[in-house]
């Protein structure tokens, strides 16, 4: 039986081992193996029940002929595998394209016996697989294809057609290097909005950029969160990746808001202005105030719109949005509402997998009844998304009539929370008794489990790969930029089977290349520069993948070390990457240099006493190098210490520092408003949950201060001259 769970293992792409953090090589055990399998659902604790599920499969696969999806490149055809009866491939095949635009065309496959000469009898019929060919040079995009033989035809097959790298912009191609800063919306600070940053802050901070050279704005991801639940904050937990988190908002500035009286009056009264002022003032993000405050607006905006009367223009605007949402954006705003109604009946309604058994699948047949006695609060929620995006287009459109190079990047989460509406509306796709997390390493010696579940890799094939579509496709929405976080997940993560350590996961494998052809085809469409966040463990196939196809990498300068422990020059990094000097899974830059992250860490228990020496006495050493490298460099002058043991952050230190970035040779340089205003406290302290308000610090200042401090102005102008400098084109 070993040797079946070593076959299936293998046919689902888990891996028999992988290179750890150290460089050491780690077997991956059969055990291991097994309780992922088990998680896929496979029966391993029965020989025979096992090998009947494993056969079947097989079967399905060679009596459908070809899998659901053919990915092919431009300039190199069609190349694919093909099952064929011993009958009929005795007779030419022949494939009929039917493209994207609904032109068809026809041809004759070229067919040669699989290497593997793998055969297999399914019904008492013998098949072949032949390795097949079409030397046809097709547009990219999404077209079908059809082969036929004598006697039956293949249909169904999905033909997905992707440039071999993705999109850059014009002025970045032509050697434009860009600096801007990465921020937590949720953070920013403005006169008027309701105690978070919003959309409008964000096309403030936009207009404000660009008239003082940024060439984008990063933003943390803004998927879906739980409006009902707001205090499950963390922007890489969300609900769902494909629709917008409607805490953004900003009530304000909407059209209903303008043609609401009384709703103006009630939002401008001394009480109502008491409760934002108390909200705008405090240290960290009051999630749940902002949106009580915010949807008993709302909600009287909806019950005024004529947002439903399809006459009108906002009713004709809003139809449109919701018909090309469809079912999509019916199941999120499905799943709000009914979250809402079950804490409202006073029950326990975090997720789904605490609802009542008749609602936990959208499917059921009671959610059906409910959407049907709901249907004004469904709307309601559609509502919001509408609102969202409306003013997500309006800040893109900023960036866009400024002239940025870039303009907004978004981020993509690498997966969802177990209470979330995707795995609700679409759990199939998901193996949700398996979690996302990584294995030990420096950082996390006893690895990571993230408690995120993983997209199953046969799934996604069976749906054609659509799931991935729409995901690329909606978060490249109203942007110029998409950071994928982990970009690794594209080429393999690594599973914790449920009640397993950390530790005793497994590596599955995806379809890299594919996935990677269909985020180029999307990011030409949407005319979207990609990102992807590799940093730590990456293998050396991964690091090529990502290169040929365009996208950019990401370059941490404290983690950019030579061989010797000195610190690398920025102008030795890669041109086709993002350089940074934090991020917001570190400390700032201040709280780095004076080791506030060290008595933080202490404070909260992450390190005892001896451990926060030993890391402090290793922090003095990179001070030092990394002052050896600002002087040698030239980056700061004699105002700066020399000596890593008695050098203090001071803004000529912090500029140098920021300064010595820009004169790297990285495309996209990102920064943080933190480090200019001088911040200690991070944003986020991993490892915690309750122990640290993660996901809640703001910014300390309002962006018009922010922005009107001479410092801050003279620190932007010389980073833009310091990037000017090393362009070939600006």
């Amino acid at each position: 039986m070993t040797d079946l769970i070593e076959q299936i293992a293998k046919a689902r792409g888990i891996a028999d081992e992988y290179v750890a953090a150290d460089g050491s090589r780690k077997v991956i055990s059969r055990e291991s193996k097994k309780d992922c399998l088990r998680a896929l659902g496979y029966d391993v604790d029965d020989d025979a029940s096992l090998l009947k599920q494993f056969n079947s499969q097989e079967d399905e696969l060679y009596d459908k002929g070809v899998e659901p999806v053919i990915v092919a490149f431009e300039n190199e055809g069609l190349s694919f595998k093909i099952r064929l009866t011993d009958d009929e491939a005795k007779d030419p095949l022949s494939f009929e394209v039917t493209k994207e635009d609904g032109t068809k065309c026809q041809g004759p496959v070229l067919m040669t016996p699989s290497a593997a000469s793998e055969k297999r009898t399914v019904h008492g019929l013998t098949y072949t697989a032949y390795d097949a060919k079409v030397p046809i040079d097709l547009p990219f995009g999404y077209h079908e294809i059809a082969f036929k033989t004598r006697k039956r035809t293949i249909s169904g097959i999905r033909l997905i057609v992707c440039p071999k790298s993705c999109y850059k912009p014009p002025r970045i191609q032509e050697g434009l290097k860009v600096w801007g800063p990465s921020v937590q919306l949720y953070a920013l600070r403005s006169a008027r909005n309701w105690g978070i940053g919003d959309f409008s802050d964000l096309a403030e901070l936009i207009k404000y950029l660009a008239d003082n050279g940024a060439g984008f704005v990063g933003i943390n991801p803004i998927h879906a969160a739980y409006p009902s639940n707001p205090e499950s904050a963390s922007p890489y937990s969300p609900s769902s990746r494909r629709w917008l988190n409607v805490i953004y908002i900003n009530v304000e500035d909407t059209q209903e808001y303008n043609e609401n009286e009384d709703v103006r009056r009630k939002v401008c009264s001394i009480e109502f202005q008491k409760k934002l002022n108390q909200l705008r003032t405090a240290e960290y993000v009051d999630y749940s105030g902002v949106m009580k405050l915010k949807l008993e607006i709302l909600r009287d905006l909806f019950a005024g719109s004529t947002i439903s009367d399809g006459r009108s223009r906002r009713g004709k605007a809003f139809t449109r949005f919701c018909n090309e949402g469809g079912l999509a954006l019916y199941q999120m705003a499905t799943y709000d509402a009914l979250q809402e109604y079950l804490y409202n009946q006073g029950k326990q309604a975090w997720g789904w997998p605490v609802w009542p058994a008749i609602y936990q699948k959208y499917t059921n047949t009671s959610v059906k009844n409910w959407q049907e006695k709901h249907e004004a609060d469904i709307k309601f929620y559609m509502f919001l998304q509408f609102l969202a995006d409306e003013q997500l287009e309006k800040a893109n459109k900023v960036a866009q009539d400024r002239g940025m190079a870039v303009g907004i990047y978004r981020d993509l989460a690498v997966g969802v929370s177990n209470g979330s509406e995707e795995l609700w509306a679409n759990g199939g796709i998901y193996c949700t008794k398996a979690s996302v997390g990584a294995p030990p390493d420096p950082l996390g010696p006893l690895g990571q489990n993230w408690g995120l579940p993983p997209m199953d890799p046969q799934k996604l094939l069976d749906e054609k790969y659509q799931p991935m579509i729409d995901l690329f496709r909606s978060n490249m929405r109203h942007c110029g930029s998409l950071r994928i976080d982990h970009a690794m997940s594209l080429y393999r993560l690594w599973w914790v089977p449920p009640a397993a350590p950390a530790s005793e996961g497994v590596y599955v494998y995806y379809r890299v290349k594919e996935l990677v052809g269909i985020l180029a085809l999307e990011s030409h469409r949407n005319k979207c520069l990609i990102i992807g966040e590799d940093l730590g463990t990456v293998p050396d196939e991964m690091r090529t993948i990502l290169k040929e196809a365009g996208i950019h990498s990401y370059r941490i300068f404290f983690w950019e070390k030579a061989h010797d422990g000195g610190y690398l020059a920025p102008k030795d990094y890669p041109e086709q990457a993002m350089s940074a000097l934090s991020t917001h899974d570190m400390p700032t830059i201040l709280g780095w240099w004076n080791h506030e992250d060290l008595k933080l860490g202490l404070k909260l228990g992450l390190y005892n006493e001896q451990q926060a020496h030993d890391i402090g006495e290793g922090r003095y050493q990179d001070q030092q190098r990394i002052l050896d490298s600002l002087h040698g460099l030239g980056s700061v002058g004699d105002k700066v210490p020399s000596d890593g043991r008695n050098c203090p952050m001071s803004p000529e230190l912090l500029e140098g520092l920021q300064i010595h970035m820009c004169r790297g040779s990285c495309a996209l340089f990102s920064t943080q408003i933190e480090d200019w205003i001088r911040m200690e406290k991070p944003v986020n302290v991993p490892g915690t949950s309750s122990e640290y308000p993660n996901w809640r610090r703001k910014i300390t200042k309002n962006l018009d201060e922010i922005f009107s401090d001479p410092d801050v102005l003279k620190l932007l102008h010389e980073m833009t001259e310091a990037r000017n400098s090393v362009s070939t084109h600006y």
